[in-house]
Protein backbone atom coordinates (compact mmCIF):
# COMPACT_ATOMS: atom_id res chain seq x y z
CA UNK A 1 0.00 0.00 0.00
CA UNK A 2 1.37 3.43 -0.89
CA UNK A 3 1.58 6.21 1.60
CA UNK A 4 -1.34 7.99 -0.10
CA UNK A 5 -3.60 5.02 0.65
CA UNK A 6 -2.81 4.61 4.37
CA UNK A 7 -5.54 5.34 6.93
CA UNK A 8 -3.06 6.60 9.53
CA UNK A 9 -1.02 9.85 9.22
CA UNK A 10 2.42 9.55 7.71
CA UNK A 11 4.22 12.38 9.55
CA UNK A 12 4.05 14.63 12.64
CA UNK A 13 0.89 16.69 12.95
CA UNK A 14 0.89 20.15 14.57
CA UNK A 15 -1.93 21.04 16.97
CA UNK A 16 -4.72 23.00 15.36
CA UNK A 17 -5.02 26.50 16.94
CA UNK A 18 -8.43 27.54 18.21
CA UNK A 19 -10.34 29.88 15.93
CA UNK A 20 -10.56 33.54 16.82
CA UNK A 21 -13.71 34.81 18.45
CA UNK A 22 -16.02 36.83 16.30
CA UNK A 23 -19.04 38.84 17.03
CA UNK A 24 -20.76 37.09 14.12
CA UNK A 25 -20.88 33.88 16.21
CA UNK A 26 -23.84 34.37 18.57
CA UNK A 27 -23.22 31.18 20.49
CA UNK A 28 -19.49 31.63 20.84
CA UNK A 29 -16.64 29.72 19.29
CA UNK A 30 -16.67 25.90 19.26
CA UNK A 31 -14.70 24.28 22.05
CA UNK A 32 -11.09 23.58 21.30
CA UNK A 33 -10.41 20.05 20.00
CA UNK A 34 -6.84 18.79 20.37
CA UNK A 35 -5.32 16.91 17.40
CA UNK A 36 -5.26 13.12 17.67
CA UNK A 37 -1.92 11.61 18.62
CA UNK A 38 0.34 10.48 15.81
CA UNK A 39 -0.55 7.00 14.53
CA UNK A 40 -4.02 6.89 16.08
CA UNK A 41 -6.88 5.53 13.98
CA UNK A 42 -10.00 7.62 14.32
CA UNK A 43 -13.40 6.25 13.35
CA UNK A 44 -14.93 7.96 10.34
CA UNK A 45 -18.34 9.61 10.77
CA UNK A 46 -19.31 8.13 7.40
CA UNK A 47 -19.76 4.47 6.55
CA UNK A 48 -16.85 2.90 4.61
CA UNK A 49 -17.30 2.99 0.84
CA UNK A 50 -18.45 -0.19 -0.92
CA UNK A 51 -15.42 -1.27 -3.00
CA UNK A 52 -17.54 -3.16 -5.56
CA UNK A 53 -21.03 -1.60 -5.58
CA UNK A 54 -21.91 -2.85 -9.06
CA UNK A 55 -21.49 -6.50 -8.08
CA UNK A 56 -24.41 -6.53 -5.61
CA UNK A 57 -26.95 -8.96 -7.04
CA UNK A 58 -29.93 -6.96 -5.79
CA UNK A 59 -28.73 -3.84 -7.62
CA UNK A 60 -27.03 -4.95 -10.82
CA UNK A 61 -26.68 -8.02 -13.05
CA UNK A 62 -23.37 -8.05 -14.99
CA UNK A 63 -23.89 -8.42 -18.77
CA UNK A 64 -21.39 -11.31 -19.06
CA UNK A 65 -20.82 -14.23 -16.74
CA UNK A 66 -17.23 -15.35 -16.38
CA UNK A 67 -15.41 -17.70 -14.11
CA UNK A 68 -13.02 -15.98 -11.67
CA UNK A 69 -10.07 -17.01 -13.85
CA UNK A 70 -11.58 -15.73 -17.09
CA UNK A 71 -13.43 -12.54 -16.24
CA UNK A 72 -11.50 -9.40 -17.15
CA UNK A 73 -12.15 -6.47 -14.86
CA UNK A 74 -13.97 -3.80 -16.79
CA UNK A 75 -15.80 -6.27 -19.07
CA UNK A 76 -18.87 -6.72 -16.89
CA UNK A 77 -17.08 -8.74 -14.21
CA UNK A 78 -16.48 -7.53 -10.68
CA UNK A 79 -14.73 -9.94 -8.32
CA UNK A 80 -16.25 -10.14 -4.84
CA UNK A 81 -14.39 -8.66 -1.93
CA UNK A 82 -12.00 -11.20 -0.42
CA UNK A 83 -11.07 -9.43 2.84
CA UNK A 84 -12.85 -7.10 5.30
CA UNK A 85 -12.49 -3.38 5.11
CA UNK A 86 -9.43 -2.45 7.27
CA UNK A 87 -10.34 -1.03 10.67
CA UNK A 88 -6.91 -0.46 12.11
CA UNK A 89 -3.24 -0.19 11.25
CA UNK A 90 -2.52 -3.79 12.31
CA UNK A 91 -4.79 -5.19 9.58
CA UNK A 92 -2.93 -3.46 6.77
CA UNK A 93 0.55 -4.67 7.67
CA UNK A 94 1.86 -8.08 6.56
CA UNK A 95 2.81 -10.50 9.31
CA UNK A 96 6.19 -12.16 9.36
CA UNK A 97 6.04 -15.91 8.82
CA UNK A 98 8.71 -16.69 11.40
CA UNK A 99 10.50 -19.13 9.01
CA UNK A 100 14.30 -19.20 9.00
CA UNK A 101 16.08 -17.21 6.29
CA UNK A 102 17.47 -20.36 4.60
CA UNK A 103 13.95 -21.73 3.96
CA UNK A 104 13.14 -19.76 0.84
CA UNK A 105 16.32 -20.61 -1.15
CA UNK A 106 15.72 -24.26 -0.28
CA UNK A 107 12.11 -24.05 -1.49
CA UNK A 108 13.25 -22.43 -4.75
CA UNK A 109 15.80 -25.20 -5.41
CA UNK A 110 13.21 -27.88 -4.60
CA UNK A 111 10.68 -26.29 -6.98
CA UNK A 112 13.29 -26.23 -9.75
CA UNK A 113 14.12 -29.92 -9.22
CA UNK A 114 10.45 -30.86 -9.21
CA UNK A 115 9.88 -28.90 -12.44
CA UNK A 116 12.77 -30.64 -14.19
CA UNK A 117 11.66 -34.06 -12.93
CA UNK A 118 8.06 -33.41 -13.98
CA UNK A 119 9.21 -32.41 -17.47
CA UNK A 120 11.22 -35.63 -17.79
CA UNK A 121 8.25 -37.71 -16.65
CA UNK A 122 5.92 -35.97 -19.10
CA UNK A 123 8.36 -36.66 -21.92
CA UNK A 124 8.49 -40.32 -20.89
CA UNK A 125 4.70 -40.55 -20.99
CA UNK A 126 4.52 -39.13 -24.51
CA UNK A 127 7.44 -41.11 -25.92
CA UNK A 128 7.43 -44.18 -23.71
CA UNK A 129 8.31 -47.66 -24.95
CA UNK A 130 4.78 -48.85 -24.25
CA UNK A 131 3.34 -47.15 -27.31
CA UNK A 132 1.52 -43.90 -27.90
CA UNK A 133 -2.11 -43.51 -26.86
CA UNK A 134 -4.56 -40.96 -28.19
CA UNK A 135 -4.68 -39.00 -24.93
CA UNK A 136 -0.87 -38.80 -24.81
CA UNK A 137 -0.41 -37.37 -28.29
CA UNK A 138 -3.60 -35.72 -29.47
CA UNK A 139 -3.75 -33.41 -26.46
CA UNK A 140 -0.11 -32.36 -26.55
CA UNK A 141 0.63 -29.34 -28.74
CA UNK A 142 4.24 -29.20 -29.87
CA UNK A 143 4.13 -25.51 -30.64
CA UNK A 144 7.55 -24.15 -31.52
CA UNK A 145 6.51 -20.68 -32.66
CA UNK A 146 4.13 -18.09 -31.26
CA UNK A 147 0.84 -17.55 -33.11
CA UNK A 148 -0.43 -14.23 -34.36
CA UNK A 149 -2.87 -12.30 -32.12
CA UNK A 150 -6.28 -13.90 -31.69
CA UNK A 151 -8.01 -10.95 -33.36
CA UNK A 152 -5.85 -10.98 -36.50
CA UNK A 153 -7.84 -10.75 -39.75
CA UNK A 154 -4.97 -10.01 -42.13
CA UNK A 155 -4.11 -12.73 -44.65
CA UNK A 156 -1.00 -10.73 -45.51
CA UNK A 157 0.17 -11.07 -41.88
CA UNK A 158 -0.42 -14.83 -42.05
CA UNK A 159 1.59 -15.10 -45.28
CA UNK A 160 4.44 -13.05 -43.83
CA UNK A 161 4.61 -15.32 -40.80
CA UNK A 162 4.27 -18.77 -42.44
CA UNK A 163 6.09 -18.37 -45.78
CA UNK A 164 9.57 -18.49 -44.18
CA UNK A 165 8.63 -21.88 -42.68
CA UNK A 166 7.31 -23.35 -45.95
CA UNK A 167 9.44 -25.10 -48.58
CA UNK A 168 9.05 -26.46 -52.06
CA UNK A 169 9.97 -30.13 -52.50
CA UNK A 170 11.46 -31.60 -55.68
CA UNK A 171 11.88 -35.39 -55.82
CA UNK A 172 13.05 -37.86 -58.43
CA UNK A 173 10.22 -39.59 -60.27
CA UNK A 174 10.51 -42.26 -62.98
CA UNK A 175 14.23 -41.61 -63.16
CA UNK A 176 13.78 -37.89 -63.76
CA UNK A 177 15.21 -35.41 -61.27
CA UNK A 178 12.55 -33.08 -59.90
CA UNK A 179 9.95 -35.23 -61.66
CA UNK A 180 7.67 -34.90 -58.63
CA UNK A 181 7.05 -31.59 -56.91
CA UNK A 182 5.21 -30.72 -53.77
CA UNK A 183 5.35 -28.60 -50.66
CA UNK A 184 6.26 -28.96 -47.01
CA UNK A 185 6.84 -27.07 -43.76
CA UNK A 186 9.36 -27.10 -40.93
CA UNK A 187 8.05 -28.48 -37.64
CA UNK A 188 11.02 -28.12 -35.27
CA UNK A 189 14.52 -26.73 -34.92
CA UNK A 190 16.10 -30.10 -35.69
CA UNK A 191 15.47 -29.83 -39.43
CA UNK A 192 12.37 -32.03 -39.76
CA UNK A 193 9.98 -31.22 -42.59
CA UNK A 194 6.43 -32.55 -43.07
CA UNK A 195 5.08 -33.37 -46.54
CA UNK A 196 2.83 -35.94 -48.24
CA UNK A 197 3.94 -39.52 -48.74
CA UNK A 198 2.91 -39.50 -52.41
CA UNK A 199 5.34 -36.64 -53.11
CA UNK A 200 8.47 -38.59 -52.10
CA UNK A 201 7.45 -42.27 -52.07
CA UNK A 202 9.00 -43.27 -55.39
CA UNK A 203 12.19 -41.31 -54.77
CA UNK A 204 12.52 -43.04 -51.40
CA UNK A 205 11.98 -46.50 -52.90
CA UNK A 206 14.51 -45.84 -55.69
CA UNK A 207 17.04 -44.00 -53.52
CA UNK A 208 16.40 -40.98 -55.69
CA UNK A 209 17.35 -37.41 -54.93
CA UNK A 210 15.06 -35.23 -52.80
CA UNK A 211 15.57 -31.50 -52.41
CA UNK A 212 13.91 -28.76 -50.41
CA UNK A 213 13.85 -25.19 -51.74
CA UNK A 214 13.24 -22.37 -49.27
CA UNK A 215 11.54 -19.03 -49.82
CA UNK A 216 14.81 -17.46 -51.00
CA UNK A 217 15.42 -20.15 -53.63
CA UNK A 218 18.15 -22.04 -51.75
CA UNK A 219 18.36 -25.77 -52.69
CA UNK A 220 19.27 -28.36 -50.04
CA UNK A 221 19.30 -32.14 -49.96
CA UNK A 222 16.82 -34.00 -47.78
CA UNK A 223 16.35 -37.61 -46.68
CA UNK A 224 13.26 -39.55 -45.64
CA UNK A 225 13.02 -40.30 -41.92
CA UNK A 226 9.82 -42.30 -42.32
CA UNK A 227 6.50 -42.26 -44.12
CA UNK A 228 2.95 -43.58 -43.87
CA UNK A 229 1.01 -44.73 -46.92
CA UNK A 230 -2.15 -45.08 -44.85
CA UNK A 231 -2.15 -41.45 -43.67
CA UNK A 232 -0.21 -40.00 -46.64
CA UNK A 233 2.38 -38.40 -44.36
CA UNK A 234 6.17 -38.33 -44.75
CA UNK A 235 8.82 -36.82 -42.47
CA UNK A 236 12.02 -35.50 -44.08
CA UNK A 237 15.29 -34.34 -42.54
CA UNK A 238 17.51 -31.58 -43.92
CA UNK A 239 20.35 -29.73 -42.23
CA UNK A 240 19.36 -26.55 -44.06
CA UNK A 241 15.92 -26.69 -42.41
CA UNK A 242 17.51 -26.16 -39.00
CA UNK A 243 18.03 -22.53 -40.03
CA UNK A 244 14.35 -22.01 -40.89
CA UNK A 245 11.66 -20.90 -38.47
CA UNK A 246 9.37 -23.77 -37.36
CA UNK A 247 5.63 -23.28 -37.68
CA UNK A 248 3.12 -22.82 -34.90
CA UNK A 249 0.74 -25.75 -34.45
CA UNK A 250 -3.01 -25.23 -34.11
CA UNK A 251 -6.02 -27.53 -33.94
CA UNK A 252 -8.29 -28.82 -36.70
CA UNK A 253 -10.81 -29.99 -34.10
CA UNK A 254 -11.41 -26.41 -33.00
CA UNK A 255 -12.08 -25.08 -36.49
CA UNK A 256 -15.65 -24.20 -37.44
CA UNK A 257 -17.26 -24.36 -40.84
CA UNK A 258 -16.99 -20.92 -42.45
CA UNK A 259 -13.78 -19.84 -40.75
CA UNK A 260 -11.05 -18.37 -42.95
CA UNK A 261 -8.05 -20.53 -43.81
CA UNK A 262 -4.92 -19.95 -45.90
CA UNK A 263 -3.17 -22.55 -48.08
CA UNK A 264 0.54 -22.08 -48.74
CA UNK A 265 2.67 -24.08 -51.16
CA UNK A 266 4.07 -24.42 -54.66
CA UNK A 267 1.23 -25.23 -57.07
CA UNK A 268 2.42 -26.06 -60.60
CA UNK A 269 5.97 -25.32 -59.47
CA UNK A 270 5.15 -21.73 -58.50
CA UNK A 271 6.91 -21.46 -55.17
CA UNK A 272 5.67 -19.43 -52.20
CA UNK A 273 2.08 -19.22 -53.44
CA UNK A 274 -0.65 -18.12 -51.04
CA UNK A 275 -4.40 -18.73 -51.51
CA UNK A 276 -7.26 -18.31 -49.09
CA UNK A 277 -10.76 -19.60 -48.54
CA UNK A 278 -12.92 -21.05 -45.80
CA UNK A 279 -13.44 -24.34 -44.02
CA UNK A 280 -16.17 -25.92 -46.14
CA UNK A 281 -16.68 -29.00 -43.96
CA UNK A 282 -15.01 -30.97 -41.17
CA UNK A 283 -14.65 -34.72 -40.60
CA UNK A 284 -15.05 -35.47 -44.30
CA UNK A 285 -14.14 -39.15 -44.94
CA UNK A 286 -12.15 -39.43 -48.18
CA UNK A 287 -9.72 -41.92 -49.65
CA UNK A 288 -7.00 -41.18 -52.16
CA UNK A 289 -4.51 -43.22 -54.14
CA UNK A 290 -4.27 -45.11 -57.39
CA UNK A 291 -4.12 -48.70 -56.11
CA UNK A 292 -4.80 -50.98 -53.16
CA UNK A 293 -1.26 -50.60 -51.86
CA UNK A 294 -1.14 -46.80 -51.82
CA UNK A 295 -4.63 -45.87 -50.67
CA UNK A 296 -4.79 -43.33 -47.87
CA UNK A 297 -7.83 -42.75 -45.72
CA UNK A 298 -8.36 -39.25 -44.38
CA UNK A 299 -10.90 -37.82 -41.94
CA UNK A 300 -10.30 -34.55 -43.74
CA UNK A 301 -10.91 -30.85 -43.49
CA UNK A 302 -12.60 -29.67 -46.68
CA UNK A 303 -11.73 -26.20 -47.99
CA UNK A 304 -12.40 -24.07 -51.04
CA UNK A 305 -8.96 -22.44 -50.83
CA UNK A 306 -7.32 -23.05 -54.21
CA UNK A 307 -5.24 -26.26 -54.08
CA UNK A 308 -3.54 -27.52 -57.24
CA UNK A 309 -0.83 -30.05 -58.18
CA UNK A 310 2.26 -29.02 -56.22
CA UNK A 311 0.31 -27.92 -53.13
CA UNK A 312 0.56 -31.44 -51.71
CA UNK A 313 2.24 -31.44 -48.29
CA UNK A 314 1.92 -27.71 -47.76
CA UNK A 315 0.31 -26.19 -44.68
CA UNK A 316 -3.31 -25.14 -44.28
CA UNK A 317 -3.32 -22.47 -41.56
CA UNK A 318 -5.79 -20.38 -39.60
CA UNK A 319 -5.71 -16.60 -39.21
CA UNK A 320 -3.32 -16.91 -36.25
CA UNK A 321 -0.77 -18.51 -38.57
CA UNK A 322 -1.15 -21.91 -36.89
CA UNK A 323 -1.04 -25.04 -39.04
CA UNK A 324 -4.33 -26.93 -38.78
CA UNK A 325 -3.83 -29.39 -41.64
CA UNK A 326 -1.66 -30.71 -44.46
CA UNK A 327 -3.04 -30.11 -47.96
CA UNK A 328 -3.29 -33.51 -49.60
CA UNK A 329 -6.00 -33.98 -52.23
CA UNK A 330 -8.55 -32.31 -54.48
CA UNK A 331 -11.75 -33.43 -56.16
CA UNK A 332 -11.91 -33.20 -59.95
CA UNK A 333 -14.89 -33.23 -62.31
CA UNK A 334 -15.55 -36.67 -63.72
CA UNK A 335 -13.14 -38.41 -61.30
CA UNK A 336 -12.83 -39.46 -57.71
CA UNK A 337 -10.72 -37.69 -55.12
CA UNK A 338 -7.08 -37.75 -56.18
CA UNK A 339 -3.79 -36.73 -54.64
CA UNK A 340 -3.96 -33.15 -55.94
CA UNK A 341 -4.10 -34.23 -59.59
CA UNK A 342 -6.20 -32.24 -62.06
CA UNK A 343 -7.20 -28.66 -61.47
CA UNK A 344 -8.81 -26.81 -58.61
CA UNK A 345 -12.62 -26.65 -58.59
CA UNK A 346 -12.94 -25.38 -55.03
CA UNK A 347 -13.05 -28.76 -53.32
CA UNK A 348 -9.79 -29.55 -51.55
CA UNK A 349 -8.92 -31.74 -48.59
CA UNK A 350 -6.35 -31.48 -45.81
CA UNK A 351 -5.21 -34.04 -43.25
CA UNK A 352 -6.05 -32.75 -39.73
CA UNK A 353 -2.97 -31.67 -37.80
CA UNK A 354 -3.95 -33.89 -34.85
CA UNK A 355 -3.48 -36.98 -37.02
CA UNK A 356 -0.27 -35.53 -38.46
CA UNK A 357 1.11 -35.11 -34.94
CA UNK A 358 0.33 -38.72 -34.01
CA UNK A 359 1.92 -40.13 -37.16
CA UNK A 360 4.93 -37.81 -36.93
CA UNK A 361 5.55 -38.78 -33.30
CA UNK A 362 5.53 -42.47 -34.25
CA UNK A 363 7.91 -41.92 -37.17
CA UNK A 364 10.37 -39.84 -35.17
CA UNK A 365 10.34 -42.47 -32.43
CA UNK A 366 10.63 -45.67 -34.48
CA UNK A 367 11.01 -44.66 -38.13
CA UNK A 368 7.63 -46.25 -38.88
CA UNK A 369 3.97 -45.38 -38.48
CA UNK A 370 1.22 -47.58 -37.11
CA UNK A 371 -2.50 -47.57 -37.75
CA UNK A 372 -5.36 -49.31 -35.90
CA UNK A 373 -7.43 -52.24 -37.23
CA UNK A 374 -10.26 -54.43 -35.93
CA UNK A 375 -9.37 -57.42 -38.12
CA UNK A 376 -12.43 -57.53 -40.37
CA UNK A 377 -13.09 -56.81 -44.05
CA UNK A 378 -16.25 -54.84 -44.86
CA UNK A 379 -18.18 -53.54 -47.84
CA UNK A 380 -20.79 -50.79 -48.14
CA UNK A 381 -24.52 -51.45 -48.18
CA UNK A 382 -26.73 -50.75 -51.20
CA UNK A 383 -28.66 -48.10 -49.24
CA UNK A 384 -25.49 -46.38 -47.99
CA UNK A 385 -26.57 -46.84 -44.39
CA UNK A 386 -23.81 -49.03 -43.02
CA UNK A 387 -20.94 -51.46 -43.70
CA UNK A 388 -21.46 -55.21 -43.92
CA UNK A 389 -18.87 -57.54 -42.37
CA UNK A 390 -17.54 -59.94 -45.05
CA UNK A 391 -14.64 -61.72 -43.31
CA UNK A 392 -13.20 -61.84 -39.80
CA UNK A 393 -9.65 -62.88 -39.00
CA UNK A 394 -9.03 -65.49 -36.35
CA UNK A 395 -7.74 -64.06 -33.07
CA UNK A 396 -8.48 -60.47 -34.10
CA UNK A 397 -10.31 -57.87 -31.99
CA UNK A 398 -13.39 -58.33 -34.21
CA UNK A 399 -13.44 -62.05 -33.42
CA UNK A 400 -12.93 -61.41 -29.70
CA UNK A 401 -15.89 -58.99 -29.75
CA UNK A 402 -18.18 -61.73 -31.18
CA UNK A 403 -18.80 -59.93 -34.45
CA UNK A 404 -20.16 -62.25 -37.14
CA UNK A 405 -20.02 -62.31 -40.91
CA UNK A 406 -23.15 -60.59 -42.20
CA UNK A 407 -23.38 -58.11 -39.33
CA UNK A 408 -24.10 -54.55 -40.49
CA UNK A 409 -22.15 -51.83 -38.64
CA UNK A 410 -24.29 -48.69 -38.44
CA UNK A 411 -22.19 -46.41 -36.22
CA UNK A 412 -18.69 -46.05 -34.79
CA UNK A 413 -19.04 -44.34 -31.41
CA UNK A 414 -21.35 -41.44 -32.29
CA UNK A 415 -20.46 -41.24 -35.98
CA UNK A 416 -22.90 -42.68 -38.54
CA UNK A 417 -21.49 -45.12 -41.09
CA UNK A 418 -22.69 -44.76 -44.68
CA UNK A 419 -20.15 -47.09 -46.26
CA UNK A 420 -16.86 -48.92 -45.89
CA UNK A 421 -14.78 -45.73 -46.19
CA UNK A 422 -16.64 -44.13 -43.28
CA UNK A 423 -15.90 -47.16 -41.12
CA UNK A 424 -12.21 -47.33 -42.02
CA UNK A 425 -11.67 -43.59 -41.54
CA UNK A 426 -13.49 -43.59 -38.18
CA UNK A 427 -11.33 -46.42 -36.89
CA UNK A 428 -8.10 -44.92 -38.23
CA UNK A 429 -8.85 -41.66 -36.45
CA UNK A 430 -7.83 -43.54 -33.29
CA UNK A 431 -4.53 -45.16 -32.32
CA UNK A 432 -3.72 -48.81 -31.58
CA UNK A 433 -4.80 -49.79 -28.09
CA UNK A 434 -7.91 -47.61 -28.08
CA UNK A 435 -11.41 -49.06 -27.91
CA UNK A 436 -14.37 -48.13 -30.11
CA UNK A 437 -18.08 -48.72 -29.67
CA UNK A 438 -19.81 -50.24 -32.70
CA UNK A 439 -23.56 -50.14 -33.24
CA UNK A 440 -24.37 -53.41 -34.99
CA UNK A 441 -27.52 -54.81 -36.60
CA UNK A 442 -27.99 -58.58 -36.80
CA UNK A 443 -31.20 -60.43 -37.77
CA UNK A 444 -33.26 -57.28 -37.31
CA UNK A 445 -31.89 -56.57 -33.81
CA UNK A 446 -29.59 -53.67 -32.97
CA UNK A 447 -26.98 -53.81 -30.20
CA UNK A 448 -23.61 -52.32 -29.27
CA UNK A 449 -20.25 -54.04 -28.94
CA UNK A 450 -16.93 -52.67 -27.71
CA UNK A 451 -13.96 -53.56 -29.87
CA UNK A 452 -10.28 -53.03 -29.08
CA UNK A 453 -7.93 -51.87 -31.81
CA UNK A 454 -4.94 -53.88 -32.96
CA UNK A 455 -2.05 -52.31 -34.91
CA UNK A 456 -0.42 -52.68 -38.29
CA UNK A 457 2.50 -50.81 -39.82
CA UNK A 458 1.99 -48.71 -42.90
Amino acid sequence: MSSDDRDEPTGPVSPVPPPEQSSDQPFGPPPYQPAPPVGAQQPSPYPPPDPYPAYRQDQYQPPYQHSPLQGPVGAGYYPPATQPYPTGPSETRPQRSGLPAWTWPAVAVLALLLGLTGGALAGALVAGDGGTSASEVLRVQRRTAEPLPADNVSIAAVAEKVLPSTVQIAAEYDGQEQGATGSGFVIDDQGHVITNNHVVSQADEDDGKIEIIDQDGNHSNATVVGRSTVYDIAVLKSEAATKLQPVAIGSADQMRVGETVVAIGSPLGLSATVTSGIVSATNRPVTTGEGENDNSYINALQTDAAINPGNSGGPLVNLQGEVIGVNSAIASLGSQVASDQGGNIGVGFAIPIEQVQVTTAQILKTGKAQYPVIGANVRGTANRDGATVETIGSGTPAADADLEVGDVIRRVDDQPVTGSIDLVVAIRSHVPGDKVRLTVERDGKTFEVEVGLDSKTG
